[in-house]
């Protein structure tokens, strides 16, 4: 069975101190053995070159083999320093006569010189004949056939390496013990970001959704994570604001619709009511609660039909796409107009230019590829706007030209003006039909509004005036699915200017 390995620590931290831990213990124990190995093989050579260097005179091979060499006390002045010399006879029996002091144990060499194993020039190790101790010996030829083996004693080698040793060990024990102790400080230091980055995400996870992580140094690679999950955090506050938004609205639009068809369900069940009670009631009474009934039935069924075109909207529907003249739209709109309301007097113009604000005589014509009933329920519903929220008498001004949008012309955001759709792409060819009035204007506060469902400038939101306040939210819908934008250009007491901003024909072909 394969031993389990040991799992290593979770932390980081930990991690860190100990992977910097034995990186380092590895590099202090390489670099020891480097120089163990580099001084005890210096040292080997200083003591090699010793050896060549030293060669035993010739008398010295005569007098071995006569044994006429001084007494051992009388030898120091023989030799330098620790040298051994051993004589080998032209046989090759080692002599029992030797140079050198007998203080130590000498090295252990064999009686034969061919048992030996040495080669000339080439200095071997060997141990002592007793103890621990070992030996440099060199073998050098003599006069005769005979032959002497130097030996130097290793004393010193092998204490300067074991001094060595412990000094190492003595080093490697308190580099750790410092690793440990000064790593923990180091990496907490180098992880003090992170932590802060802990810290931040522990505070933005209970609740404080406006903060944001503080290093975001795009040199480092927490400043760089802190920079992502900071755009990370941006979206997802975004997103969450909008999500409250669409909440909000959603319970609006749920309470606005409510309360629009409360109205009209508790007229139709009061006067059911009256007509159902056993007492008979006068045939003028009955007539009167049957056309009250019929009339908020028709109301009601009206605001259906516009939440539901509305609920159709909002699923990107499908629309006609074909060539439309918005000139000849514009004045059957003004035909039409003119047809069933005299209170409010209706022409049909050209598009005003900055060149010219007044206009010209020639009317131009302006098509755009679209669908030419929805694009006609937009003009409908704008006349009948102006009619409605304006005294009899206000003229009513039906404008058709094309122009390309930009901030003094139209498509784009500018002071005073409000929509309900994004801007336009800059000098973009749009053709464009606009109503205008000469009534009394809206505040701006209620310009910014004037495009939400169930929204009436009317503070009492009174209903005499009619409208549910879902027209010219139904009309900047199918606006911007055309590619195009309903906006209004108001000013208190100067009128209201509708304008419906489509792309040319031309262009939209293009696209």
């Amino acid at each position: 069975m394969i031993p389990r390995l040991p799992r290593p620590p979770g932390s980081l931290r930990q991690r860190l101190i100990l992977g910097v831990t034995l990186l380092a213990t590895a590099a202090v124990l390489t670099s020891q053995a480097i120089g163990y190995v580099v001084l005890r093989s210096w040292l080997l050579d200083r003591v090699d070159q010793q050896l060549v260097e030293f060669h035993p005179p010739t008398p010295a091979f005569y007098d071995a083999v006569r044994g006429a060499f001084p007494a051992p006390t009388e030898r120091l002045d023989v030799l330098p320093s620790d040298f051994h010399v051993y004589f080998y006879d032209s046989s090759g029996h080692r002599l029992n006569n030797s140079l050198g002091t007998e203080a130590k144990p000498g090295p252990r060499l064999a009686d034969q010189a061919q048992d030996l194993g040495l080669r000339d020039g080439h200095p071997e190790t060997v141990s002592a004949i007793s103890g621990d101790g070992r030996w440099r010996v060199l073998l050098n030829p003599g006069p005769d056939g005979m032959s002497a083996v130097v030996a130097l004693p290793l004393d010193t080698v092998d204490g300067a390496t074991s001094k060595l040793l412990w000094l190492n060990a003595v080093l490697l024990a308190v580099t750790i013990a410092g690793l440990l102790a000064l790593g923990r400080w180091v990496v907490r230091l180098g992880l003090l970001p992170l932590t802060r980055t802990e810290r931040t995400a522990q505070d933005i996870t209970a609740g404080r959704l406006d903060l944001r992580l503080p290093d975001t140094d795009p040199r480092t690679e927490i400043g760089r994570l802190g920079r992502v999950l900071n755009s990370m955090l941006d979206r997802l506050q975004s997103a969450l604001l909008a999500r409250e938004a669409s909440e909000a609205r959603l319970r609006r639009f749920v309470a606005d619709a409510g309360h629009e068809l409360r109205t009209p369900l508790t007229a139709i069940q009061g006067y059911a009511q009256l007509a159902l009670r056993p007492e008979r009631r006068p045939e003028r009474e009955l007539r009167e609660a049957n056309r009250f009934i019929a009339q908020n039935a028709e109301r009601m069924s009206l605001l259906v039909d516009d939440l539901q075109l509305l609920a159709t909207l909002d699923r990107e529907p499908s629309y006609r796409k074909e060539r439309v003249d918005l000139l000849s739209l514009g004045a059957d709109a003004v035909s039409a107009a003119a047809v069933h309301s005299q209170s409010h007097p209706v022409d049909l113009g050209p598009l005003p230019t900055p060149a010219d604000p007044g206009g010209t005589d020639e009317l131009d014509m302006a098509e755009t590829i679209g669908d030419p009933h929805r694009l006609g329920q937009i003009l409908e519903n704008l006349l009948s706007n102006a009619r409605i929220h304006t005294p009899p008498g206000t003229r009513v001004h039906v404008r058709v030209g094309t122009t390309q949008t930009g901030p003094g012309t139209v498509g784009t955001d500018r002071p005073g003006r409000a929509s309900a759709s994004p801007p336009l792409p800059e000098r973009l060819p749009v053709s464009v039909i606009e109503v205008a009035d000469e009534g009394p204007g809206l505040a701006p506060v209620d310009a910014e509004h004037v495009f939400e469902r169930f929204y009436r400038a009317d503070p009492a939101r009174s209903r005499n005036h009619g409208g549910s306040g879902l027209g010219l939210a139904i009309a900047a819908a199918i606006a911007q699915g055309h590619g195009g934008r309903l906006e209004l250009d108001t000013v208190l007491g100067e009128g209201c200017t509708f304008r419906l901003v489509l792309p040319a024909a031309d262009f939209g072909q293009g696209r």
